[in-house]
């Protein structure tokens, strides 16, 4: 059954403590960061770092507001960077969430330039594309271990939540019934529709795009990001091109030897 997160804005405290659980259940790294003007830290995500909180600050009635808003991977259902990846190597799982399987990336880049929401990001350490996987690594997948995502656990507020999409979808579209009868008429359900449905929603006090800078309309990439990517490869030569296909050779040797060795 397709599952999701929703993130109901209106319950967040911005305390950060699923920016620390994602690091520790993924045994990221703390990245060096610094006073550059704002409460967030990092300034964006990264292979260290999937999820951060965006700190927005507004004005309303003649009155500073802060509004908090979780930076993550949204696991579009019809997702871009699956479409255009070269290698296979970007799959959705069996709740619908969006998965890079490190084992086939390659580190090409194509992923970054496709997402709408400027989420994967290449780790400059690992040369490969990473973001949030929903805890659904290969190795451990928490979700069909019968648990939640560690960000959702460890969330004291209830700001976020898992579960079936469509009992979430319900749940959320109550939220901002109650916020547009209070004063909230622009309140939103970001991600029920959008891209075919998003795995990661948002529940809205105000316009998407105007304040949270979330697009209206976010489109599908289409089969031009990989005609570009391959263009590239051929206008800085075969010798550019040549690392990415033997380590996609070479993988593709690795999976057939194990497939050979699981059939013996």
């Amino acid at each position: 059954m397709s599952k999701a997160i929703l993130f109901d804005l209106t319950k967040c405290t911005a305390c950060r403590a699923c920016q620390v659980a994602c690091k520790q259940w993924n045994e990221h790294k703390g990245e060096e960061t610094s006073n550059w003007g704002s409460y967030e830290n990092p300034r964006e995500l990264s292979g260290e770092t999937w999820i951060k909180m965006r700190f927005i600050e507004v004005e309303r009635e003649g009155k500073l507001d802060w509004l908090f808003l979780r930076r993550s991977c949204l696991h579009c259902e019809e997702a871009s960077c699956a479409i255009v990846c070269p290698v296979g190597a970007i799959f959705k799982t069996d709740e619908g969430f969006v998965h890079i399987d490190q084992d086939w990336c390659i580190g090409c880049g194509t992923c970054t330039q496709a997402c709408p929401f400027n989420v994967p990001h290449i780790d400059h350490h690992a040369g490969l594309a990473m973001k949030c996987s929903a805890c659904t690594s290969v190795g451990y997948n928490r979700l069909a271990d019968g648990k939640k995502p560690a960000c959702v656990t460890t969330c004291p507020t209830g700001a976020l939540e898992y579960g079936d999409r469509d009992e979430l979808v319900a749940k959320g579209r109550a939220v901002v019934d109650k916020l547009k009868a209070n004063g909230h008429p622009k309140a939103y359900l970001y991600g029920e529709n959008e891209l075919g449905g998003l795995h990661v929603m948002y529940v809205l006090d105000d316009s998407p795009s105007a304040i949270y800078g979330l697009p209206d309309d976010p489109k599908v990439a289409t089969s031009d990001v990989v005609g570009k990517w391959l263009s590239g490869l051929v206008t800085a030569g075969v010798l550019t091109a040549l690392p990415f296909w033997l380590v996609f050779k070479r993988k593709q040797d690795l999976a057939s030897q194990s497939g050979k060795k699981g059939g013996a």
